[in-house]
């Protein structure tokens, strides 16, 4: 959904280096059934720990709320929102640590997010949508491989070595939030259904279709 920088290729209803980025690994993928294998430490996080977030949030609002298990489509878009209930949707999102959950607060919410909140907003029919930002323990796992690449990183002895075990006591303590408050670590976001950003979303993808063809059309001829 972002715009072009120059004026005139957003004026001509041109799509943004961004979009037609993304839309050439959509076009691998699909065609050609190669897709980029990318996840960061945040990114598994995210993944690991959206139960604990869920429960974070049903802590904090006295609800119960599961995580909802069906994707939806329409004909221009689908989605899997975490939470559907009473009207609304609910994407949780679980923040690494305490800095960057805290980064959110000075800013506005994050394009991205505000463009996929109206988009499950349209796919399921609710005229409400938040986003939930969530600070909770860091899965096992993830403090074990972050100790491991301190203890290389160190170069020390081994694992019983004083300094070693002061930093990694340190880095345990900088993953684990269980000593602040459950107040403190929720953020939420709120946004409103908008029927004519919703409207953009289908002239987007209307545009995006059209620049899949006209890039296969250009790939298969280029040589010609």
């Amino acid at each position: 959904m972002t715009e072009p920088q120059s004026k005139a290729d957003k004026e001509a209803g041109l799509l943004s280096k961004t979009a037609q980025k993304h839309l050439i690994e959509v076009y691998i993928a699909e065609k050609y059934g190669r897709v980029k294998d990318i996840q960061t430490k945040k990114m598994k996080k995210g993944v690991e720990a959206e139960d604990d977030s869920i429960q974070l949030l049903n802590k904090y609002w006295n609800v119960n709320y599961s995580k909802n298990q069906e994707r939806f489509k329409n004909d221009f878009i689908s989605g899997h929102p975490d939470i559907i209930t009473d009207n609304k949707v609910v994407d949780i999102k679980s923040s690494y640590d305490l800095w960057t959950f805290l980064g959110n607060i000075p800013d506005k919410l994050d394009n991205l997010y505000y463009w996929q909140l109206q988009s499950y907003m349209w796919l399921t029919g609710a005229s409400h949508g938040h986003i939930a930002y969530c600070l909770v323990n860091t899965p096992f796992g993830i403090i074990e491989q972050e100790k491991r690449y301190l203890l290389n990183k160190m170069d020390v002895v081994s694992e019983e070595s004083p300094e070693y075990v002061k930093e990694s006591m340190k880095l345990e303590f900088n993953m684990t939030f269980d000593d602040i408050d459950i107040s403190e670590r929720i953020l939420i976001f709120n946004v409103d259904r908008n029927e004519d950003d919703i409207l953009r979303i289908q002239h987007k993808v209307e545009k995006a279709r059209e620049f899949l063809s006209e890039l296969e059309k250009t790939h298969i001829n280029f040589n010609k």
